[in-house]
C-alpha cells in the first residue's frame, strides 16, 4: 500500500506543527509508523492523500455516530452560512438544544453549551467547588477528563492521597487538591473521602471509559459511588463526552439509570464541530454567571454552526432510538467475529470489551476491569496488529489505549471485510510470538 504522499506530508508538517500534528494521538507514534493524511470521509470510509481507502473505526473519535459527510447532520447547513458563522450574542438555536437535552435526559434541569469537552469538565468542576465551598476533587487512574492542568494526574506506586503530574508544565500546587482513586475498586474512593473529611467537593468519573481503551464499570460500582455521594454532599459528575448520546440517548445515564449532579458532554452533541456543554441540578447550575458567582465564558459556545448540525443529529437520535441496537448489533458481530478468529488462531492472551456501539481489543488475558490490567497490554503486539489491519484498509485506533467507534454507515460488507483482516493481522501477531 503506497503512503508517499502522506510521509511527504508529515515530513512538511513537523516544520510548522508541534509533531506535525495538531493532537497527540494523530502522530501514529505508539504504532511506529507515518499518520495517513486524509482527504475525504463518507460513510463509514476515509480516503487518504494516497488514494487509499479504509473502513473507519475512529469515526473522528466518536462523534460521527450518523457516519462521514452526514446528509442529516449537514441539512439546511448552507442557510446558517449564508446568514453568518458566529455573533456574541443570543441565538434561536441554542435554546433549542438547550430545550431538546434538558427536556429528554433526566439529570439535566439546565445547560451551558461552551466549545470543547475540555473547557465542560474544566467549568463543572469549578462549579462543583463553588456549590460545596470544598476544594478537593477525587478522579480516577486511567480516566481521561481533557487536558486542564488540575486534571492532568494520576496515583502512583499505589498513592491514593495525592496526585502526580503526567504532564510537564503542571505545577504540584495546582494538583495538590485533585486525588485519584482506581476505577472499580469502590474502597480506594471511601479511603479518600475518610482521609480528606468534609473537604471533597466533587467526583468526576467517566462512567464508561474509553481512553483507556474500553473499560465497563461493574455491577454496583456506580451506583455505590452515587449514594457515597449523596451521603457526603459531594458533587457527582458524569464525563460523558465520550459516552453521551453514543450509548443511550440519555448517555451512561440512562444506559446504567443513574443521575449526576452534572453532566459533561461533546463529540456528538455538535454533529462534528467543535463543541462542549455542562448541565445538571438547577441549583448547582444557578452557581453559574451571570446568576452566580462561578465565572465561565467564551466567545464561540453556542455558535450557530454547531448548534444547527448538533440539533439535527439529536433530533434524529430522539425520533430514532432503534440507532442504538443497530450500533449494538453491529459491534457484536465483531466481537463475535474476533472471538472466533481468537479461537481458530488458539490465541488465548487477548480479550475483548464491548459496551453498546463501542468496543476494544486488549493484549492481554481478561478480563480487563481495572486500569493496572490496561497497563499490562502488550502495545508491541498491538503495533504489529495495527498495521496489518491498515494494510488490509481497516483504519482501527493508533492506539491500544482507545477503543473503536461504530457509526450507522458500517455496512455488512464492511464487518465482514473486518473480520477477515482481523484473522489475518492476528494470525500475523502470532507468527511473530511464539506464545500470545
Amino acid at each position: 500500500m503506497n503512503h508517499s504522499k502522506s510521509k511527504e506530508l508529515f515530513i512538511e508538517a513537523k516544520k510548522y506543527i508541534p509533531g506535525g500534528v495538531n493532537s497527540p494521538v494523530r502522530a501514529f507514534t505508539s504504532v511506529g509508523r507515518e499518520p495517513v493524511f486524509v482527504t475525504e470521509g463518507i460513510g463509514s470510509k476515509l480516503t487518504d492523500v494516497d488514494g487509499n481507502t479504509y473502513v473507519d473505526y475512529i469515526c473522528s473519535w466518536g462523534p460521527l455516530i450518523l457516519g462521514h459527510n452526514s446528509k442529516i447532520a449537514s441539512e439546511g447547513i448552507e442557510k446558517v452560512l449564508n446568514h453568518g458563522t458566529t455573533f456574541g450574542m443570543p441565538t434561536e438555536i441554542e435554546l433549542k438544544v438547550a430545550r431538546l437535552m434538558v427536556e429528554n435526559i433526566k439529570p439535566l434541569e439546565k445547560v451551558r453549551m461552551v466549545s470543547s469537552g475540555t473547557e465542560a469538565t474544566m467549568s463543572a468542576l469549578r462549579l462543583a467547588r463553588g456549590y460545596t465551598r470544598k476544594n478537593k476533587i477525587i478522579k480516577f487512574e486511567g480516566c481521561y477528563h481533557g487536558h486542564s492542568d488540575g486534571l492532568l494526574v494520576k496515583s502512583g506506586s499505589g498513592m491514593l492521597t495525592g496526585g502526580i503530574p503526567t504532564s510537564e508544565g503542571v505545577p504540584k500546587e495546582i494538583i495538590v487538591n485533585t486525588l485519584v482513586a482506581k476505577y472499580n475498586d469502590i474502597e480506594s474512593v471511601r479511603a479518600l473521602i475518610e482521609a480528606n473529611p468534609l473537604d471533597i467537593a466533587g467526583i468526576i468519573i467517566e462512567p464508561i471509559p474509553g481512553n483507556m481503551g474500553l473499560v465497563e464499570a461493574q455491577d454496583g460500582f456506580l451506583n455505590e459511588l452515587r449514594s457515597i455521594c449523596t451521603k457526603e454532599g459531594i458533587v457527582l459528575i458524569f464525563d460523558e463526552v465520550i459516552s453521551g448520546f453514543r450509548i443511550d440517548f440519555e448517555g451512561a445515564c440512562g444506559y446504567y439509570d443513574i443521575e449526576a449532579d452534572l453532566v459533561c458532554y461533546g463529540k456528538i452533541i455538535g454533529g462534528g464541530m467543535p463543541v462542549g456543554a455542562y448541565g445538571g441540578k438547577k441549583e448547582i447550575m444557578d452557581m453559574v454567571a451571570p446568576l452566580g458567582g462561578v465565572y465561565q465564558a467564551g466567545t464561540l459556545s453556542g455558535n450557530p454552526i454547531a448548534m444547527h448540525m448538533g440539533f439535527n443529529v439529536l433530533n434524529y437520535l430522539l425520533h430514532n432510538k432503534q440507532i442504538y441496537d443497530q450500533l449494538t448489533n453491529i459491534a457484536m458481530r465483531l466481537e463475535h467475529g474476533f472471538k472466533e478468529n481468537l479461537q481458530k488462531l488458539k490465541i488465548e492472551n487477548v480479550s475483548i470489551n464491548r459496551v453498546g456501539g463501542m468496543l476494544c481489543q486488549f493484549f492481554v488475558k481478561g478480563p480487563v476491569s481495572s486500569y493496572d490490567k490496561v497497563m499490562k497490554s502488550n502495545t508491541k503486539q498491538y503495533l504489529v496488529y495495527f498495521n496489518e489491519m491498515l494494510n488490509q484498509n481497516v483504519l482501527i485506533p493508533p492506539a491500544q489505549y482507545e477503543c473503536m467507534f461504530l457509526s450507522t454507515e458500517h455496512t455488512d460488507e464492511d464487518i465482514s471485510h473486518t473480520i477477515n483482516a482481523h484473522y489475518l493481522a492476528m494470525k500475523k501477531v502470532k507468527n511473530q510470538w511464539n506464545e500470545i
